[in-house]
């Protein structure tokens, strides 16, 4: 786990390497973004040819005009996981996308179905509230939600609001009651940088590397499609929705690079604040050896020795 720019692929490449001779393991991507095909170079979505030699499950699985949800993410999760258990392989499941890791590791609980009036009605309230109005109303009914959720994220406010008027409960006190917990041995391994600084750094050189890369090219493409939109959660994914009010003609490139980047550093905050709440982590930082550490913790639990 880890927040956005960490380095967690290129570890878990190593880690792979490494353990290949006495344990084969193979990567399962936990990234909301990476599941979407077309969104190649503003998710850092490791290359074909990584994938091609080091195979990650759970990438580019979905359209991105649809809708992908945590709930969904732990039925395909569970399925690749038993699938590479049952061939004898370690499961290395990497990514930054905290409420997946939750819902695997702690299981679901039943959220209230889709309500198209209720979503309606919200719709209205969101256009006379605005997302600052929004976010303070869920303040106000699901205080724990709001400290989650960002006020610029209208579509998981919206969705929080939701669960409590059909159910009358916070969405929070849904989460916390969540039952069917992974049944398995895990190793929970954070890789960061200690310094929020030095991440800060890797963020804007690893942005500016998209953009050399092409990646208002690719959201060119998506915009031409003709079925995106950018309310899709796809198209909200960090810096894809930056981008998009760019080429839409809503501030210049300069205004752009500069909302994608605060959005990306917000992205990583709220990844801290769920890893620093998550028990029984083992952080791996820059100048510990991260690779030494994780092969030291991988190969004592599973019993492969020094």
């Amino acid at each position: 786990m880890g927040p956005t720019a960490s380095g967690k692929t290129d570890l878990a490449v190593a880690v792979v390497d490494a353990l290949a001779p006495m344990l084969p393991c193979e990567i399962v991507s936990v990234d909301s973004a990476l599941v979407y095909r077309g969104l190649d170079i503003g998710t850092a979505k490791p290359s074909p040819a990584l994938r091609a030699r080091y195979p990650h499950r759970l990438v580019d699985i979905c359209d991105p005009a649809e809708a992908y949800s945590a709930a969904r993410f732990r039925a395909d999760a569970l399925a690749a996981i038993a699938q590479i258990r049952a061939r004898g392989a370690l499961p290395l499941l990497v990514g930054g996308t905290m409420l997946y890791f939750r819902a695997l590791l702690r299981g679901l609980s039943p959220l209230p179905e889709a309500d198209p009036a209720l979503r309606e009605r919200l719709a209205r309230e969101a256009a006379a509230r605005g997302p600052v109005g929004m976010h303070g109303w869920l303040a106000d009914v699901d205080p724990a939600a709001a400290a989650r959720i960002h006020p610029n994220d209208p579509q998981r406010v919206q969705r929080a609001l939701e669960v409590y008027l059909a159910s009358g409960r916070p969405m929070s006190s849904l989460w916390q009651a969540g039952d069917g917990a992974l049944d398995l041995p895990t190793v929970k391994l954070v890789r960061s940088p200690r310094e929020r600084a030095v991440l800060h750094r890797r963020i804007e050189t690893r942005f500016d590397a998209m953009l050399a890369a092409g990646f208002l090219d690719e959201v060119r493409g998506l915009m031409r499609r003709g079925d995106l939109a950018p309310e899709l959660p796809a198209m909200r994914a960090v810096g894809y929705r930056q981008a998009w009010a760019h080429l839409a003609g809503a501030f210049d490139a300069a205004t752009m690079r500069a909302r994608a980047l605060a959005a990306t550093r917000q992205l990583a905050k709220r990844q801290y604040t769920w890893l620093r709440s998550e028990p029984d982590c083992t952080w791996l930082w820059d100048e510990a050896a991260p690779l030494a550490q994780a092969l030291a913790i991988l190969r004592r639990r599973v019993g492969l020795g020094a």
